[in-house]
């Protein structure tokens, strides 16, 4: 089982590896955000090892459990830095439709692995079930979606019909991305993005919840 701590000398480096350190933080840590949220997004949290998170991010083991402390801790880290960017950059009447698009139609960067605010779909999609770490991250995130939801409703079980709005559409992403189900799988995204749309528009109260894809 891998080493979810520090190993020893690796949390304390000498006085020159500290200063190294300071200097050259920032890009590093974003490099391990970055090769952790692409390795998670692929593989889940159990078979996205340390080594080849530190490997794809260029550097050493050791400057990983550093930055982070554990597995566990960069694994949250990951997931709510994507996902929360997603949040902080989208209008609540776009952010069903946003979601669908991560999840329908996610863009990949030069590698053909799924950038940014969309990867952290696939990342909590992809580990679902894993350790308690998973959960906890699922948890703390959804609810952060839920009440961006919940607003736009007026009802007085909202907080309720924003669950479930939440719930449909992990559940789409589930088919789609991770078991691959026909004909989800292959399914037009605005064809699907219209059917469910016109669906939780009616959920949510009749709100402007959503809006009709363009073209």
């Amino acid at each position: 089982m891998e080493a979810e701590g520090t190993e020893a000398g690796a949390a304390r480096p000498g006085r020159g590896g500290a200063a190294r350190d300071r200097a050259g933080g920032g890009s590093t840590r974003e490099r391990l955000l970055v090769a952790a949220s692409e390795l998670f997004a692929e593989r889940g949290y159990e078979r996205a090892t340390v080594r080849d998170i530190a490997a794809r991010a260029g550097v050493n083991q050791a400057l990983l459990f550093r930055h982070f402390g554990s597995k566990r801790a960069l694994f949250g880290e990951a997931v709510a830095r994507d996902g929360l960017e997603q949040l902080r950059t989208t209008s609540p009447d776009r952010l069903v439709e946003v979601m669908l698009s991560s999840m329908l139609t996610p863009p990949p960067d030069r590698d053909g692995h799924t950038t940014g605010a969309a990867r952290y779909l696939e990342t909590l999609l992809r580990s679902v079930g894993a350790q308690d770490e998973v959960t906890a991250a699922v948890t703390s995130l959804g609810a952060d979606y839920a009440r961006a939801l919940a607003a736009l409703s007026d009802t007085d079980d909202r907080a309720l019909r924003a669950d479930l709005v939440l719930s449909w559409l992990l559940g789409i992403g589930l088919m789609r991305v991770v078991l691959r189900k026909h004909p989800l799988a292959d399914a037009d995204p605005a064809e699907v993005t219209r059917l469910v749309t016109d669906a939780l528009t009616h959920l949510l109260g009749g709100s402007a919840a959503t809006r009709p894809p363009p073209g």
